[in-house]
């Protein structure tokens, strides 16, 4: 079976609407072999080349004029290995059907992020991640991975074969190769229990330090324009299950994480000056509650609003002072931000572009909805967090450059020098890719 071209210059957009491309040509390579050859028929034609998952980083970093690879074939799961406690997963999977596949074998991932619609290969290769105190991204819980590189062979790597592409690849923007396969630790299935609860904005900075000591994953969320925050406080439990009810769930998740969330949007985005007084209202909707469940559905949740979003890794002990500082500038702004800002942690690690390698961090992430004006707002919040050496996440919008980028990542050269040997015309890159890793 053949991969399939599609027609010339169909138009692909990213999941917030804010990135438009069209590619020369499209390629849904059914095996490892097709992709290989795609991209060596690119080079032929002189065309770049780029994988696209489901489009949800807020960059143009899957974008491209050349010619797209859509992995939707290559999905499921290629081994089990009980005893080495791994899974090897095809690129293309969700992060949904790998969470659920995993969990009919009774196996889970130690973390996660709180959603799962991205395939496996583009939520790693930008970094994406949840909250912990010890367990950190999607991408360091990789233990080997499967790539194409730009001259059409196929590179495996882990910690002890090819580990100088390891240390980069987890993580790899794209910029690398394709990544067509991806091993993951996974352990037994265990349970969560969550507690969610509202708490004043001062006291949760004041305890900060308590809360991420006390919690093996602890997350908040500040409303805007208001003192409010609600905190999710997620540790392992020996039961018994006691998952959400249907009908709360459909009344916490659906109707006032989703529903009337968006009704206030819709508000919001008709009436700006009401922002406030909603925010004071949506900050007081969720109300405390305690429940236990097997980890996707605790760590993860659906996101019907669609939204852009900006979001720095700050040093962990720098984020109370840079909170501080965001409600400072939002109170004197004049900006009507009708979206709560998340706090997350995760611990150093030892990838070369993590937003955590190699220190303890905690991220603030800024949303606003899809089609109101940004700019301002992830602007100033930026110059926030860039005092503090804030690292962006590759898949959330930013402005910076491969310059700034040299400064706060002490292995960024490492990265480059690779990237050099491994795609040395460039077969992988976009403009993207030419702002954050240079030319």
């Amino acid at each position: 079976m053949s991969s399939t071209a599609s027609g010339k210059n169909a138009v692909w957009r990213n999941w917030g609407g804010n990135v438009v491309a069209r590619p020369a040509r499209e390629e849904t390579p059914a095996s490892v072999d097709e992709l290989a050859a795609a991209v060596r028929r690119a080079a032929e034609d002189g065309l770049k080349v780029k994988a696209v998952g489901s489009g949800h980083s807020f960059t143009s970093i899957a974008a491209t004029d050349g010619v797209l690879i859509r992995p939707q074939l290559l999905t499921g799961i290629r081994d089990v290995d009980r005893e080495n406690r791994t899974v090897t997963v095809e690129a293309g999977t969700p992060l949904k059907r790998l969470n659920m596949a995993l969990a009919r074998e009774g196996l889970s991932l130690t973390n996660m992020g709180d959603i799962m619609e991205q395939t496996v290969s583009g939520a790693t290769s930008t970094g994406t991640h949840g909250t912990g105190r010890e367990s950190a991204s999607i991408a360091a819980q990789i233990k080997g991975l499967e790539l194409v590189t730009a001259d059409g062979s196929v590179l495996t790597c882990s910690e002890k074969e090819n580990p100088d592409v390891f240390a980069a690849a987890r993580i790899g923007l794209g910029a690398l190769g394709i990544v067509t396969a991806i091993t993951f630790a996974v352990e037994p299935i265990f349970l969560l229990t969550a507690r969610e609860e509202p708490m004043p904005f001062d006291r949760v900075l004041a305890d900060f330090d308590e809360l991420w000591a006390e919690n093996e994953h602890f997350e908040f969320y500040w409303f805007p324009h208001t003192g409010s925050t609600n905190t999710k406080r997620n540790n392992r439990s020996t039961g018994p299950r006691k998952p959400v009810s249907r009908v709360a769930g459909f009344v916490e998740d659906e109707l006032l994480s989703n529903g009337v969330f968006q009704v206030a949007q819709w508000v919001g985005r008709a009436a700006p000056a009401t922002i406030p007084a909603i925010a004071q209202i949506s900050s007081k909707a969720l109300s405390a509650r305690t429940y236990t469940d097997i980890p996707y559905k605790v760590y993860t949740s659906p996101r019907r609003v669609r939204f852009l979003e900006t979001e720095y890794a700050l040093p962990r002990e720098a984020v109370t002072e840079a909170l501080r500082e965001l409600k400072a500038m939002v109170d004197r702004s004049g900006l009507r931000v009708s979206f709560p800002v998340e706090v997350r942690t995760a611990p150093a690690d030892d990838i070369t572009l993590s937003t955590a390698s190699g220190r303890d961090s905690a991220y603030i992430a800024v949303h606003m909805v899809k089609g109101t004006p940004y700019s301002k707002y992830f602007t100033a919040a930026e110059h926030i967090f860039t005092a503090y050496e804030g690292r962006p996440h590759w898949g959330k919008i930013h402005t910076r450059d491969a310059e700034y980028f040299a400064s706060v990542y002490p292995r960024f050269g490492e990265f480059t020098a690779l990237r050099d040997r491994l795609d040395p015309d460039r077969r992988f890159q976009n403009d993207y890719l030419r702002r954050v890793l240079g030319a």
